[in-house]
Parts: C-alpha cells; sequence; structure tokens
C-alpha cells in the first residue's frame, strides 16, 4: 500500500543494512545527528572556552523548547537532564517524607529504573508502595485506587509499559490523585514520539522521559517536565551549580535556585547529547506524531494477526488503543529465537518475563515486516 512516510528512509542509513524493528529501545539515529555531532566539535575546536558564552550554556532550554510541542507543554517547561534517572531523584528531592505524606505509589511492572531511585529514599523516611498487575500485562486503574490516599507524596505511573507496550488508562489514577491532593509524574519514555501527547490537558505536575527510543536522539538526553504553576513552589536538593540563578557568579554556601525551567537542571549541562538529540526531534516534529500513531497501529496489528494465526502467544494487548508501538511475542524458547533473528539481520530483542519485543516506526517498511515475520516462521519450525 502507499506509504509517504517511508521517504523518510533515507535519512536514516542503518535501514540499508538491516531489518531493524527495535526502535522501542534505540531509534535509528538520523543523518542530521552526524551534522549535530560535528557542529559541536566544530565549536570545541575553533570557539573552545568562549562556545559556552555564545550558545552552549542555553543547549538545555533550546533543546527542551524543541521537545515541548511533542509533549503538549509550554516552552520553557521543559529540562534536560541525562536520564531519567537522574531526572526522578530531582523530583523526589522536592518532597519532605518526614510529614504526613511519605507514600510514594508505583506499578509493580514498571521500569526497574524508578524503583531503584524510589528505593533509596527509604532512608530519607518514604514508603514505596507496588500496585499489583493482574496479569503481568496490564496495569488497570482499579489497584491504584485504594493505594492513593492522604498519606501518599507521589503517584509515579507509565503511560506505556515497556515489556508489554500496555497504555495505561490514566484517568481514573488522575481523578484519585487530585481528589487527595497527591502530585503525578508520567513515565512517557514509551510514548513520546509514537503516541500523540497532551501534558497540559492532563494537568500531571511532572513527566520524564528520553530521546532514546522512538525520538530517535540517541542516549544522555533525558528530560523533566514541571508544570510551570507547580515549578515556582519546588526547591530541589538534588541540584546543582546549573540550576544557581547566578551560576557564573560561583557563589558558595546554599543554593539561589533559577526561576525558570533551570530551576531543576544539576550540573554541568549535557551538551553534545543535547545537539544530537534535537535532529531526532526535528524530524518526528516534521512528520507529525498522529501519523506516526496511525501508521504504528497498523504495523503492530499486522504482526499481532501473523502471531494469532501461529498460536504464538501475544503478550501485548490487542485493542489498538490499549497498545502502544511494540509487539511483544512470548515463544516457546524465545531468547534463542531472539539471537538467531539478529544473528541474521532482523533486529529486535528479548526481555524476561515477556519475550520477543517488536517495533516498527515510521521508516518501516511492510516488506521488512512481512521479511522478519517469515524468518520467524522458518525459527520456530
Amino acid at each position: 500500500m502507499s506509504d509517504s512516510l517511508t521517504a523518510w528512509r533515507a535519512e536514516f542509513p542503518i535501514l540499508d543494512t538491516c531489518t531493524y524493528l527495535v526502535s522501542h529501545s534505540l531509534g535509528a539515529m538520523p543523518r542530521a545527528a552526524r551534522a549535530q555531532a560535528a557542529r559541536f566539535l566544530d565549536e570545541w575546536e575553533t570557539r573552545g572556552v568562549r562556545a559556552w558564552s555564545e550558545g552552549w550554556w542555553q543547549t538545555s532550554r533550546e533543546t527542551g523548547d524543541l521537545l515541548a510541542p511533542l509533549l503538549g507543554v509550554a516552552p520553557g517547561s521543559v529540562t534536560m537532564t541525562q536520564n531519567v534517572s537522574v531526572a526522578q531523584s530531582v523530583i523526589a528531592s522536592c518532597l519532605d517524607f518526614s510529614s504526613g505524606r511519605r507514600r510514594i505509589v508505583t506499578p509493580q511492572l514498571d521500569f526497574p529504573t524508578n524503583h531503584y531511585v524510589f528505593e533509596g529514599w527509604r532512608r530519607h523516611g518514604a514508603e514505596v508502595v507496588y500496585v499489583p498487575s493482574p496479569d503481568g500485562l496490564t496495569q488497570p486503574p482499579e489497584p491504584w485506587l485504594p493505594l492513593i490516599d492522604e498519606q501518599t507524596a507521589l503517584v509515579c505511573c507509565s503511560l506505556v509499559l515497556f515489556r508489554s507496550a500496555s497504555v495505561t488508562d490514566l484517568a481514573p489514577i488522575l481523578a484519585r490523585a487530585r481528589a487527595v491532593g497527591a502530585p503525578v509524574v508520567l513515565d512517557v519514555y514509551q510514548a513520546t514520539g509514537t503516541l500523540p501527547l497532551d501534558l497540559t490537558s492532563l494537568g500531571v505536575e511532572f513527566a520524564v522521559g528520553g530521546s532514546v527510543k522512538w525520538l530517535c536522539g540517541g542516549p544522555g538526553a533525558g528530560y523533566l517536565y514541571v508544570r510551570p504553576d507547580v515549578a515556582t513552589t519546588l526547591t530541589p536538593a538534588a541540584t546543582g551549580w546549573a540550576a544557581h540563578a547566578r551560576p557564573f557568579a560561583f557563589e558558595t554556601g546554599p543554593i539561589v535556585h533559577a526561576d525558570g525551567q533551570e530551576r531543576f537542571a544539576s550540573g554541568t549541562p549535557n551538551v553534545s547529547a543535547w545537539m544530537i538529540a534535537q535532529a531526532g526531534y526535528r524530524i518526528i516534529d516534521a512528520i507529525g506524531v498522529p501519523a506516526i500513531r496511525a501508521k504504528s497501529l497498523r504495523q503492530t496489528r499486522l504482526i499481532i494477526e501473523h502471531a494469532l494465526a501461529r498460536g504464538w502467544r501475544v503478550r501485548t494487548p490487542l485493542e489498538d488503543a490499549q497498545r502502544g508501538g511494540t509487539v511483544t511475542l512470548d515463544l516457546p524458547d524465545s531468547a534463542r529465537v531472539a539471537a538467531d533473528l539478529i544473528a541474521r539481520e532482523v533486529v529486535i530483542d528479548h526481555r524476561p518475563d515477556a519475550g520477543i519485543r517488536m517495533a516498527p516506526h515510521f521508516y518501516t517498511t511492510d516488506d521488512e515486516i512481512a521479511h522478519a515475520l517469515h524468518v520467524m516462521d522458518g525459527l520456530t519450525k
């Protein structure tokens, strides 16, 4: 069928070498990323320390403002970080776990880094409570509601689960959190760039994510959104000199936090990674996430239909509205099948307690999907 989005394939060199179905883990590198890296190196080489005052110091705001439309938030409300672990640590450091609100509510199926960060705050009085899943696949809202109460300091919720690509039904969770005055951090790592987002309309206090996956931005470019009316009320304890109102005054003693998104920064900016990430952001914005989502649903449905016809266990929701951009297939000996697929230049990945994860993106052709499934058929006979 006609597919205008495949015109972008020429921007991604790796697509000429393999069948790349792993954008849920590491998006393909755009050619423009190399140009961005060269720009950074040229500035370092020719301008040296002067590059800080000639643009480098503003890289977080510049990159965050490019990302803001993809999140559905206002410019100036996104702070770039090294990764989600740093972003979550900054959020947690804004909270007072010695007060009546000590509970952090997070799903058992969440990506482990969120668990690791929040567990570390137990020594400061936090109580970490895990929301169970009824099937190891989804996180329906019902188990959340009794755990979110007036003792809740933070609700952490992943919009799309990393193992199954299950989309969370947010409305009841957000309504319950608002009713008891508990702030929410939405982890959109597995959503941004493949699901249309409007965080402003959702009203969440925080959101975190990274650029490695659907944004095709590479590693080292995490991000933290803080709702503007909330930002001015917070004082992060996890901080650094880039968060100072006057960083180049080099004032000693307690920090005087900046007023804008820089308030949530830490140490020296990760300039090179953030500049590189801009290349992917621009492409996703040019295409438009609604078009990416429509194609993703169609192609993931192709994979699911093939799997069901073969009797393979599908560990991803079958309903379009409940599915992110990935299909997880739990086959007999799936770890071995995954390794054999990669050896045959069909690039996917495998996760314990899940199976083989396959993810078409806007640059994937239907022929590539057919080829990957044909190879898989041969490996499972």
